[in-house]
């Protein structure tokens, strides 16, 4: 989505906010702190599962990043 598109949807959705009931508004506003709530969920089981995954399998070195960075350009340009 462009920052236009984003600007628009948000216009839209502004419009039809005005034009709603409280009982919609108090609705909708329950359901953004529920997809709000969820997001920060899975925020935070992603940063357990990174965590968990360093302390079982070490970290990745610069070093290594940087040569399998070189691998895939040499696979590239043969």
């Amino acid at each position: 989505m462009t920052a236009h598109e984003r600007e628009q949807l948000i216009k839209d959705i502004n419009v039809l906010l005005h034009q709603a009931y409280d009982s919609t508004l108090d609705e909708i506003y329950a359901l953004l702190k529920r997809i709000d709530d969820i997001d920060d969920e899975e925020d935070l089981k992603a940063i357990t599962e990174a965590r968990e995954d360093i302390r079982i399998n070490g970290t990745v070195s610069w070093d290594e990043i940087q040569n399998e960075i070189r691998n895939e350009i040499n696979k590239d340009v043969a």
